[in-house]
Order: structure tokens, then sequence, then C-alpha cells
């Protein structure tokens, strides 16, 4: 949906309170972050009885104040920001619609209107980069080669995706000391073909598990590993039926229960405006498909130490390191 046309659609009295959910890089369609989120959002309109607009743009980073400040314009009551580059921006706008509710994902910002949501992706990375290097020399499995190798392909180097990228590395590090982990950046979120010939590039460097954090791109990664035989790890949504029995397991981020539970506080009367809602492996926010196609595949042991590393975390045994409340630690500088 183009942004004039979402929010001119938009046009609703006030006293109507229509809710607005401004769609990220990768656009709708990108059977990740973006789709997750906004099936969140559908659902928490429709059981609240709001009306909601979800609001695209093809320069969604270049243009955000514009959109913002276009969207709190239109008469929307809550505007829920998936782009994160939108952040800073946010909070300028923000003070000029003291009566509009602002929440923004992955960060957090300053604002009586705005609410911040958090999740915690590197504790379910963590047990993605376990699996993944547990799976990586065990040649028993099909597809999988005997170099302790496997990588992560970002969509851009930032605190918001390097939290999953040093959740991933550590803990295949904690899992197997050895294990080499590459990492790459895709610079976009939409380039599906990208994905795909950086995939084959891993793979050709002995790789034979990539984890995607690049939105649409990681297409390209899933196309890949369906091609070659390896495996991919998906991101977001529960990515394993896209290429079923080439991906090895989905880190699955909640988005859409985020997002229903702001909207539904919202409507509510209950927004949590100034503060911070953080949604973690306890939480159901974060952690491991089921892995319907590959499970019968990976040895019971593999599947116990994972499980392990989960009980791990919930007891507070494992404290993942959080680059964007502790910084880079050096593995990732």
């Amino acid at each position: 949906m183009a942004l004039v046309s979402a929010l001119g659609a938009a046009s609703a009295t006030a006293a109507e309170k229509p809710a607005a959910i401004i769609i990220a890089q990768g656009g709708l369609g990108d059977q990740s972050y973006n789709d997750l989120a906004y099936s969140g959002f559908q659902k928490a309109v429709a059981e609240a009885g709001i009306e909601g607009k979800p609001v695209e743009s093809k320069d969604v980073v270049a243009q955000a104040a514009d959109i913002l400040r276009r969207a709190s314009d239109a008469g929307f009551g809550l505007i829920v920001d998936l782009e994160y580059s939108h952040g800073e921006p946010m909070v300028e706008v923000a003070k000029d619609y003291p009566d509009t509710n602002y929440v923004i994902l992955n960060q957090v910002q300053p604002g009586a209107n705005i609410a911040s949501v958090l999740f915690q992706e590197q504790e379910g990375s963590y047990l993605a980069g376990t699996l993944a290097a547990l799976v990586t020399t065990d040649t028993s499995i099909k597809g999988i080669n005997a170099e302790p190798i496997i990588g992560v392909i970002g969509g851009t180097k930032s605190a918001g995706i390097d939290k999953f990228i040093a959740g991933y590395i550590e803990g295949a590090k904690a899992a197997n000391p050895n294990v080499q982990v590459k990492v790459a950046y895709s610079n976009n979120f939409g380039d599906p073909a990208i994905g795909l010939q950086m995939t084959k590039a891993m793979f050709e460097e002995g790789a034979d598990i990539v984890y995607q954090v690049a939105g649409g791109t990681g297409m390209g990664v899933i196309q890949a590993a369906k091609e070659a035989g390896h495996y991919a790890i998906g991101v977001d949504t529960d990515q394993d039926g896209i290429a079923p029995g080439a991906v090895l397991t989905s880190m699955v981020k909640r988005t859409d229960v985020a997002v229903e539970a702001v909207v539904k506080d919202y409507a509510g009367g209950k927004f949590p405006g100034g503060k911070t809602v953080t949604f973690g492996l306890k939480d159901n926010g974060v952690g491991l498909s089921e892995m319907k196609h590959t499970k019968d595949l990976i040895p019971a042991a593999i599947l116990e130490k994972v499980e392990a590393a989960k009980q791990g975390i919930l007891s507070g045994q494992i404290k993942v390191w959080n680059v964007v409340d502790q910084g880079y630690p050096d593995y990732l500088k």
C-alpha cells in the first residue's frame, strides 16, 4: 500500500482513534518480521473493534520524519513503528503530537507518549547457535560436512541486528569452542538474490548452516540451502515450512504477540507510555521453532543439549550477552 493511500484511508474522526502500523524495510510479504508483526496488529484491531491501517513507503528510512508526521496528522491515535531507523525521528515528532501514542520496536526511546518494545533476541539466537555448532560436525546428518564452520548473514551492521548475531556466536562457542562463525551483512532487507549469492559463498567456504537475520533478503539464504543440500536457520517467524527439510530451525521472535499486546493496551486505555516492555524466552517472546521437518534428523543427545541451554537461560545460570545494553563483545568488533 502506498504511503498516500494508506494515510488518506485513515481520515476517520479523531474520536474513533484508529491505529496505524508503519512497515519496515523489506515491506509486507517478507514472510518474516513485517508479516508477523502485522498479523498481530490485525488480530488486535479486529478484537478491539478499532480501525487499523498499514503504512508503507518505498523509501521508509529517508522519509522517517515525514511518514511519522503525516500519520500523526491523519488522525491516528496510535502509531506502531516497525522501522528501526525511525527511533530518533520519533522522539522529535512525538513532542509535537502529545495526544498521539507511539510504539517503537527493538530499542528504547524517551517520551511520555512513546512505548518501547524490546525482545531478548540474543536468548533465542543463543539456542540457534548451540544447535548449529552441535550439528555442523555430525556427519551422520544428511547435508553436514565434518568442518566446524557455520555462518550468519545480517541485514545491516547495527545493534538491533548484531544482538542476534552476538547471541548466535556465543551459543555456538559455548557448545564448541573450536567452531568458526562466518559473519556477513547484506546491507538490505529486501533482495533475495543477494542472500542467495552470499550464502552460496559461505557454503563454498565450508559452512553447512547459515542463520539469516535479513528479512526478505533471507529468502535467498533459504533458497541457497535448498539448492545446495545444506541448511538455513530462519528468523522472526517459523520459516521451517518455506523449504521443508532445508531449514534446520527458526529463531522465532514473537513480534505478533508484542504488537497485539500494546495495541490491546491502547484500546483498553492502558497504553504503556514512557515505559519499556520486554519479551524474552520466559515470556514466550523468543525461542526456536518446533522443527517439524528436521527434528527426526537430529540425534537426541544434541536436542538434549539445546534444551539444557534453554533451561540454563531460564534459570539465570546462563546470561547471554546483550549488545544493546553491554556494547559489542570482542568477537564482534
